[in-house]
């Protein structure tokens, strides 16, 4: 296992944290009482992530039961609260339910304090103005902090860079856990304005929302041998020094095994992991449209999240990743704050707002073709 800084924090982080939102059986109700099989399951993954090197685990109150499960894993294997960090998130928008809630986690998880607690899900700007105001949550949890219930406070998006950055830019937060891997690199500029800052950089769901890099296609998977997708990703995403871990959601042995085919890391990445890099950079040559990323569209009056559904395009055009698409495409919601978006109709393709766009570039076309491949109706 490696080890870095995580930023001001001062906490020595392993560079893979085991992340808390997987686990079987973790999301059905009521959240307060996880079934023995859920706790069993739990105990193996913590004992053996703690085993490989692992001294962080992430977890969340909107991760079903994953918090009670925790608790009880920690309590029955009879861990030292100082055998590993521990990290948690919560969103409430005032300082009253903030306090409730918090006091619920903390017996949830049957601790008196956190290591690190983020302010969960700062999707959109209304939410983060939501979160800041005087009095409410951010205020609320700095005296939590005060008083040394929570260690270091930071905060969790999914958000469109510039409200990453304006968040990060209040010096309120102490880390960033954001979405950032070779198949969506948009917020180079939100970890890079962290590092200025020096705080933590924790990334969201590499393999997961990175590419669905477990079940990658076998084009994927011949591009970056000798590594797996997963191992090479984490390589690229650790050639940044300023990411400092990357939450793997593992709840199999044989997860814990590909792990270790991440080291050794490099910054920059080593001569043959570059090579990867190169080759990988060279598919868009397949489809030159698809180094189009759109972002110049980005909250479109059609309500069509464009960037990510060229993102779904270039991916499925340049790399085969069919599956991935088909998975986060068919996720969209139009008023939800965690994926926001419509699905390309005709009628939505009327309101798109061409004007921002290069000339050269067919817009619509891009937009239809991804919809065609990708949708598939909801039952």
């Amino acid at each position: 296992m490696e080890y870095r800084r995580f930023g001001k924090t001062e906490k020595r982080l392993s560079v893979i944290t085991l992340g808390g939102m997987r686990y079987k059986g973790g999301w059905g109700k009521p959240r307060d009482e996880p079934e023995r099989e859920l706790i069993e399951h739990c105990m193996r993954c913590v004992q053996q992530a703690l085993d490989v090197g692992i001294n962080h685990i992430e977890t969340a109150y909107a991760y079903g039961k994953s918090e009670h499960a925790h608790g009880a894993a920690f309590r029955e294997l009879g861990l030292k609260r100082d055998a590993f960090y521990l990290m948690t998130k919560g969103y409430a928008d005032s300082g009253e339910a903030t306090k409730r809630m918090l006091e619920e986690q903390l017996r949830g998880l049957g601790t008196d304090r956190f290591d690190l607690y983020a302010v969960h899900g700062v999707n959109n700007r209304s939410r983060f103005d939501a979160i800041m105001k005087p009095g409410g949550t951010v205020d609320t949890l700095l005296r939590y902090r005060d008083e040394g219930v929570i260690g270091h406070l930071g905060f969790s998006t999914h958000a469109p860079l510039d409200v990453i950055t304006d968040a990060i830019a209040t010096d309120a937060f102490e880390f960033v856990n954001l979405h950032y891997y070779y198949f969506f690199q948009r917020n180079l500029a939100a970890i890079q304005l962290a590092e200025a800052k020096d705080m933590g950089v924790f990334i969201i769901s590499p393999n997961d929302k990175g590419g669905r890099l477990f079940d990658a296609p076998p084009l994927l998977r011949e591009l970056t041998a000798p590594l797996s997708p997963i191992q090479w990703n984490a390589r690229f995403c650790l050639r940044l020094g300023a990411v400092h871990t990357l939450s793997f959601g593992m709840t199999e042995p044989e997860h814990f095994d590909e792990m270790q085919g991440v080291f050794p890391t490099g910054v920059p990445l080593s001569p043959e992991d570059l090579r990867t890099q190169l080759r990988l950079d060279a598919r868009l040559a397949v489809d030159p449209l698809s180094a189009y990323e759109g972002y110049e569209l980005t909250g479109d009056p059609s309500g069509i999240n464009i960037p990510e559904v060229l993102r779904f395009r270039r991916m499925l055009r340049c790399y085969d990743m069919l599956a991935f698409g088909r998975y986060r495409y068919n996720m969209f919601e139009e008023k939800d704050h965690w994926f926001p978006g419509r699905f390309v109709s005709e009628e939505a393709l009327a309101q798109v707002d061409l004007r921002r766009a290069p000339p050269n570039v067919p817009v619509l076309d891009l937009l239809r073709e991804a919809h065609a491949a990708l949708y598939r109706p909801r039952e």
